[in-house]
């Protein structure tokens, strides 16, 4: 393979053997202990972005479910008032909702299951019975033929002067604050991520040129293209960097099977009833395998080309 340029000066006291570079012999060795710890530290990074993608991706699934089904839901508080009987009041309130178009239910709590949700704010075995502790009415509401709140609300109103309807609207938007803020979180982090392994290659590559810095010299002194030391250099980390990549992202892949394994034998629990109202089943479906396929693809095209540009700079230097 001859590296000499026709713009370079005539080479005839250049011994022939020394114009001639084995074809068979890597510019980069094909396997060394800094090769191999950059496979570790890629291999890491990509499940680490992995986890974080797909986690934002879990729970912006389950806050769509998680505002769906509040929006289902409404309740209306019968307050007990001086000169008016609250059981006439509740069942009036009751009749009312039932017969507005859209809704499904109309539950009636007892009196007991009232004072029941206010335990965990006053505690436990305060007698409640002399307090005047409104009356709940759970609404179920159609998801495709919705109800008019608004009007609704002036029906109520007219019918029993003391009820209240809470179409939990407050609490909807708050869910979604926190889920935003969960995915901001989990996308900044896998930022963070992307930008701590494009360190670790520079410095991975810096380190490569450094240690082979009298063949990178001389190939570029005797006229061998820029691109072509490049290539070399981009040739072994782009493999590098795919090898780290699979090792990565197969073992978000096992870690999310695992996770929706165990989730299907905890979910009879009160731990893991919460854990799925949370996240889900953790199941991250077609769309999250779709990521983490493209994740280390990015990975392994992140790794050549940062080591492309890394050395084509350092060959610009020498001139």
């Amino acid at each position: 393979m001859r590296f000499w340029s026709s713009s370079r000066p005539a080479a005839s006291d250049v011994d022939e053997d020394a114009e001639e570079i084995p074809s068979q012999s890597a510019l980069v060795p094909a396997d060394s202990v800094a090769g191999r710890s950059l496979v570790i530290v890629i291999a890491i990074m990509t499940f680490l972005a992995a986890l974080a993608a797909n986690v934002a991706i879990l729970v912006a699934d389950a806050s769509v479910e998680w505002r769906s089904d509040v929006a289902r839901e409404a309740t209306v508080q019968v307050r007990p008032v001086p000169g008016r009987n609250v059981e006439a009041d509740v069942k009036d309130a009751a009749e009312t909702m039932r017969r507005t178009p859209g809704v499904r239910e109309a539950r009636v709590y007892a009196k007991s299951e009232s004072e029941a949700l206010l335990a965990p704010w006053l505690g436990e075995g305060l007698n409640l019975s002399e307090l005047p502790t409104p009356r709940m009415i759970v609404l179920k509401l159609d998801a495709e033929n919705r109800a008019d709140l608004d009007k609704l609300r002036m029906e109520l109103e007219r019918a029993v002067p003391n009820a209240v309807l809470d179409d939990h609207h407050v609490f909807i938007e708050r869910l979604g604050d926190m889920a935003r803020a969960a995915v901001a979180i989990a996308a900044l982090i896998f930022v963070f991520i992307l930008a701590a392994m494009a360190v670790a290659v520079a410095s991975a590559t810096r380190a490569a040129v450094a240690t082979n810095r009298e063949i990178v010299e001389v190939l570029h002194i005797v006229g061998a293209a820029d691109s072509f030391i490049a290539r070399e250099f981009q040739r072994r980390f782009m493999a590098l960097g795919f090898r780290g990549a699979l090792i990565g992202g197969g073992g978000a892949i096992a870690f999310f099977a695992l996770a929706q394994f165990l989730a299907q034998r905890w979910r009879a629990t009160g731990g893991g009833d919460q854990m799925e109202a949370m996240f889900g089943d953790f199941t991250i479906g077609a769309s999250g395998f779709v990521v983490i396929v493209l994740l280390a693809g990015g990975v392994a095209a992140l790794t050549g080309y940062l080591s492309q540009f890394i050395v084509l700079r350092h060959l610009q230097r020498l001139g």
